[in-house]
């Protein structure tokens, strides 16, 4: 099974990919799982995207692609996988269509978080994270026993600087002009599948398990 999981930041994402991935027993393959290992490893397209990335650009459309397309074709990934945070563009998108066409080995399914930008912020600006061992809490959804105070570690929550306020509408910004056109592109490829991101997270795995386990349409 071939997926791709869309939503802006904040819908859930990364709790359901790794609900599927043990579900389905296919690798959860993250962009930024990907960048860190390619450049922790020194790969040859790792220390391209590193001249990139000392340089304050942004990694070009056609290295994230090869990056994507090299980790498809390992062998883990065989019986299917679950791309998150790539395509972020109907460029991206496209190119991965044609990479696959090549394979023989289409997508079988685009699921879709949908949450109303209101509530994004309110959930990603209250998101806190243990800088020990990385736990994350949120005040108001997922508090720690003891406030600030990570259950794990004893260390002192911190919140992410991308977390900040301002931070987050600038990313809701770049995914709804960049990366929301891709509803568009994969509705028309017959695709698409919406899911009601507004739920309890256990609601949310639950209309996707029944989607991919009985071809929801």
């Amino acid at each position: 099974m071939r997926i791709v999981l869309l939503g802006p930041p904040g819908a859930g994402k990364g709790t359901q990919a790794k609900k599927i991935a043990e579900r389905y027993a296919i690798p959860h393959i993250s962009t930024g799982d990907l960048f860190r290992e390619n450049l922790k490893n020194e790969t040859p397209l790792g220390k391209k995207a590193k001249a990139y990335m000392d340089a304050g650009k942004l990694v070009p459309d056609e290295l994230v692609i090869a990056l994507v397309e090299d980790r498809i074709t390992k062998d883990d990934c065989q019986g299917g996988y679950l791309l998150d945070g790539f395509p972020r563009t109907v460029a991206q998108a496209s190119a991965l269509s044609t990479f696959n066409e090549k394979l023989g080995k289409p997508l079988d399914y685009v699921l879709n978080i949908e949450v109303p930008e209101s509530l994004l912020i309110g959930r990603i600006v209250g998101r806190r994270v243990c800088p020990k061992c990385g736990s994350s809490y949120h005040i108001e959804f997922n508090p720690p026993k003891q406030e600030g105070i990570c259950d794990v570690e004893g260390e002192k929550l911190i919140q992410r600087a991308d977390d900040s306020e301002e931070t987050v509408k600038t990313r809701l910004d770049v995914y709804n002009s960049q990366s929301a056109p891709l509803v568009d592109y994969y509705h028309f490829k017959k695709l698409l599948k919406n899911i009601d991101g507004n739920q309890k997270p256990d609601a949310v795995t639950a209309d996707i398990f029944n989607i991919l386990d009985n071809g929801v349409n």
